[in-house]
Parts: structure tokens; sequence; C-alpha cells
């Protein structure tokens, strides 16, 4: 934990913040700390800065509250993802968490099975567990926004077209387009919509269809990764 994040319902006063959750526990085992420590701390979707601890037991801890900075700059990166493998999923989210992506559209596709869409990790509250852990770890508060697609067709013909004006469209498939993130693409202004399909690729008739709604096709070259390791080294390429 980089940061500790901060809720609106912990304030007690205007600068004054009282935990007993988990959080509590956190600063007691792991940072142990103590009266008068200053911790690096941030508000939900608001202001970073710092906290001083004023007091601490078993129970909870209060903390005098400053917020003066902004959050770190977000990644400009819609992020089309085909749903992964539930156990791959929290770990994702995680990641585009730190990474800075702020909207995140899951989708269908033919090597998706129908099952991942009945897991439990896609409830709200799971996610968001693991989105804060993204934050917490890049020094972030903006909470990223998920968004569910169960179809494929209607997504690519009805969602996408709005999705990608006044962005460059960009689906990553092996074998197919050029190299990802040449030069002219480090350097384009406009807001990145990135697609990435589930292990083993989209097929040809999904990247088809993403082609006719504006998306180039791209490659990372020879090597082909997992999706959770093509994610990471895919948006690393943009920060």
């Amino acid at each position: 934990m980089n940061l500790l994040l901060l809720f609106s319902q912990d304030f007690i006063t205007s600068n004054r913040v009282r935990l007993t959750d988990h959080r509590l526990q956190h600063l007691l085992s792991v940072k142990k700390v103590e009266i008068n420590d200053i911790l690096e701390v941030g508000l939900l979707n608001d202001m970073v800065g710092q906290a001083q601890v004023i007091s601490i037991d078993k129970y909870q801890v209060e903390l005098e509250v400053s917020l003066s900075k902004e959050p770190v700059t977000p990644l400009d990166v819609n992020l089309i993802l085909a749903l992964p493998r539930p156990k791959m999923f929290k770990r994702i989210l995680q990641t585009i968490s730190a990474m800075g992506v702020k909207q995140l559209n899951l989708i269908h596709s033919a090597k998706v099975e129908k099952s991942y869409w009945q897991s439990p990790w896609l409830e709200a509250e799971k996610m968001q567990q693991h989105l804060f852990l993204g934050l917490e770890q890049s020094k972030d508060t903006i909470m990223p926004e998920v968004k569910c697609f169960k179809r494929f067709k209607p997504f690519i013909e009805d969602i996408a077209p709005s999705l990608i004006s006044d962005s460059k469209a960009i689906v990553a498939h092996p074998g197919r387009g050029s190299l990802c993130f040449n030069e002219s693409l480090k350097n384009c202004k406009q807001t990145i919509t990135l697609a990435i399909g589930p292990e083993g690729g989209f097929i040809d008739y999904e990247i088809d269809l993403f082609e006719r709604a504006g998306f180039q096709s791209c490659h990372l070259g020879d090597r082909i990764l997992r999706v959770e390791n093509a994610i990471p080294v895919l948006l690393g390429r943009l920060i």
C-alpha cells in the first residue's frame, strides 16, 4: 500500500478521519504506525496529500488529513478487453487500475466461455476491491469505470462507433497488421482505444468486424503472450 485510500464516510470532521476496518489492521501489522507518523493518503475520486496519526489503538486510528495535490495523470486509453478467465481477472483489474486506465469495457468473444459471465468476480463490490488495490499501488485516487457487454456483434456495431470517435482505435492481434505502437503511435495526441482479445486472440470474423468499425490491427511480434502479460506490455508502451 503506497497510498492510504480514504472515503467520504471516513471523515468525522472536515479534516479528520477515523478508520476501524482492514486499513487499520494494515497500519498496525504492516506499516506499524505510531503517533505523529506521516502517511500519504488520497480521497477516492479526489485529491491526494498527507495525514498525521493523531491517535491509534487496536480498535481505531484517527488521522488529521491535508489534501493539496491532484492525483497522478490518467492514461489516455479506453480499454476494450475480452472477458478473461476468472482466476486471471482479479489480477488484471489491479494491473489496469495501477497503470492508469479509467475506462474498461469487458466484451464477449467466440473464445470466451459463457460461464465466465457468471463469475462472482464480476460483482461490482468484488471488482472495486481489486481496483482499489491498483489505485493504492500507484498512488492514484480516480476510480476506473467498468462496463460489461455480453454480446459481441451489438457491441461492435452499436457501441464501438461512438466509443472510438475522436480516438485512435487499435485492435491487438497476433500476426495481423503492423507492429504495435511504433514511434508514430507513441507520439499520438489522440485518445487511444485499445482492444485486446482472449487467450488465443479474436477469431478472424471478429477482427474483420473490428477493422470495418475503424480499428487498425497490430501485433507484438513473433512472441505470443498471455493476456495478463500482454496488457501491461501494451499499456506500458503508452506511458
